[in-house]
């Protein structure tokens, strides 16, 4: 009875953005009974990326409506749903894709056992064609590698996005916290997934994170581009998050760095050029790069266009101006919706054909 509850929740979950293949040793099944409860993967599978009020999700469910608002409430604060109030002050709830979404959820919760459970899912999960869509990341440049004259939109521009925005907080970055649990990593903040509106109502609620100012939010930005750190906000105008990322830790820029033209495959406005005689052969960039686009080639760098993922993180340091960013052709660029929620719907659509 078990097994066939959890793998409804698998295949309820495998419609999700992002989906939830199935494993071939049965490992998708013992991931969720290591998150999810037996009455709470019961409950999940009655959660769509709208988002409900407890009352609606109990009629599906057929069960009390008291019952469901209390496991919702346990269930958001465990990270394996997305609670948010509405506008009139009632709770709505939303499913969570696996990524981004529940896996990300856990980050206070990390235990080796938990990451074995994770890792032994994600090492035999069955490969299976990707449908055509947008991704849920995209990489954006730091403001200060953006010349006036690319004339970027709002939603390409970091500064613009932060200022849409009226509440912030900053949660530990996942990726990286995982990495030392294992003994691995880097010296980059461990601090640096940057939170926006309602998901930053809920990272701070929850102790995920904490809620910061937008003074703080602009010297995180300020920290991440010091660290040499990709930012890949959500990728929506409106955004929910901003990684802060490095090449060693994150498994989005791991899987762009093990493609031999992550440029071809980047969800990127921006590509780095480069006028060779101008370099002064300072190197900088080439530390600065996480995508390895840059080399030496006597006293200058060559530049691979091919693995430049339109960061700007070799721009705002090249002395010389060698370097600079130049915008993508119409038929590079990826879409962008307006919320992150129209994201997940149009992900979810593209899986379902």
């Amino acid at each position: 009875m078990s097994d066939e509850i959890y793998l409804k929740l698998a295949r309820h979950m495998d419609q999700l953005p992002g989906g939830f293949p199935p494993s071939r040793t049965s490992a998708d099944l013992r991931l969720l009974e290591k998150l999810f409860s037996l009455e709470e993967a019961q409950l999940a599978v009655h959660l769509t990326l709208d988002r409900e009020s407890a009352e609606v999700i109990a009629a599906r469910a057929a069960l009390a409506p008291d019952l469901v608002e209390q496991r919702l409430a346990e269930m958001g604060t465990k990270g394996l749903i997305f609670p948010t109030k509405g506008e009139n002050g009632t709770w709505l709830y939303q499913a969570a894709p696996l990524v981004v979404g529940v896996y990300e959820y856990q980050v206070n919760n990390l235990t080796i056992d938990l990451l074995d459970a994770f890792d032994d899912y994600w090492s035999t999960m069955e490969d299976r064609a990707q449908p055509e869509t947008i991704p849920q990341m995209r990489t954006i440049p730091i403001g200060e590698s953006i010349e006036s004259h690319l004339k970027a939109l709002t939603y390409e521009q970091v500064g613009e996005l932060v200022n849409a925005q009226t509440r912030f907080a900053v949660a530990p970055c996942i990726c990286r916290r995982q990495a030392k649990l294992r003994g691995k990593g880097c010296t980059a903040p461990e601090e640096s997934c940057l939170i926006f509106g309602d998901w930053a109502d809920f990272y701070a609620r929850t102790g995920r994170g904490r809620s910061i100012d937008r003074s703080e939010m602009i010297a995180l930005l300020a920290r991440a581009d010091a660290a040499n750190l990709v930012l890949q906000p959500s990728n929506s105008q409106d955004i929910s998050f901003i990684c802060c990322c490095c090449g060693c830790c994150c498994g989005v820029l791991a899987g762009l760095k093990n493609n031999p033209r992550p440029a071809d495959v980047v969800a990127s406005a921006f590509i780095a050029t480069l006028v060779p005689e101008t370099c002064e052969g300072c190197w900088t960039c080439l530390d600065r790069c996480q995508m390895e686009a840059l080399s030496e080639d006597g006293d200058r760098v060559t530049l691979k266009s091919e693995r430049c993922i339109g960061c700007g993180l070799c721009v705002t340091t090249c002395p010389s101006g060698a370097l600079s960013l130049t915008r993508k052709a119409e038929t590079q660029r990826t879409q962008v919706p307006p919320t992150m929620d129209d994201t997940w719907r149009i992900i979810s659509q593209a899986q379902a054909t």
